[in-house]
């Protein structure tokens, strides 16, 4: 099915289902249809990033963010992701998209997305995301007061901070073209060293006197 009638079918039930408690789960349905398939005759790994954006639609139509996004002309951006993938999804196989928020920070909100064949998990999401209206990023508690949501954080879980710290220092400047990484230390006593006259391991190019 074309991503576009998916969007709206999602849009379209989400704008009629019961809304959300703030915590609570957003679950929507989909198929594996053949132009989600990569050569491997599995759902392709980027289409379930583009299909959690519909798990997030559904979530902030019931939760009533997007009435205020619409009203207010937020943008909702994803900051970061992450996600690990489980389980293939196979071609015209059933499956579930579970999105729900997790916690928050002074600047980013925090959810988690996972996609089930029944009871089994087939990958699992972590997304850092934000709104952001005239060229700056809305506080979460901003957010939560247009909704009439106005609640502290949950603690935050030990595996999303430790994710959210790591990637806070991907961030860190590094200069032009530097690796994330960084270089390998160069060995010492080996800078400089001509090929020709480097040692020679045991039975390499041995040669016979003559």
């Amino acid at each position: 099915m074309n991503l576009i009638l998916r969007l709206i079918r999602v849009l379209f039930v989400a704008l009629r289902r019961p809304p959300l408690d703030l915590f609570g789960e957003s679950v929507v349905r989909f198929r594996v249809w053949p132009g989600d398939l990569d050569f491997n005759l599995h759902m392709n790994n980027g289409r379930y990033l583009t299909l959690m954006d519909l798990g997030r639609l559904d979530l902030m139509a019931r939760h009533g963010t997007l009435k205020q996004a619409h009203k207010n002309r937020w943008q909702p951006v994803v900051a970061a992701q992450t996600i690990l993938y489980r389980r293939a999804l196979k071609p015209f196989q059933r499956y579930s998209l579970h999105s729900r928020l997790v916690c928050w920070d002074d600047k980013f909100i925090y959810l988690e997305q996972r996609f089930q064949t029944g009871d089994k998990l087939a990958a699992s999401a972590i997304v850092k995301a934000a709104v952001r209206r005239g060229g700056r990023t809305l506080r979460p508690r901003e957010l939560l007061k247009a909704i009439g949501q106005e609640r502290r954080s949950p603690p935050m879980p030990p595996a999303i901070k430790a994710w959210a710290l790591a990637e806070e220092w991907s961030r860190e400047p590094r200069g032009p073209a530097a690796p994330l990484l960084g270089r390998p230390a160069p060995q010492p006593g080996l800078q400089g060293a001509d090929p020709e006259r480097s040692p020679r391991r045991d039975g390499e190019d041995l040669r016979q006197a003559g």
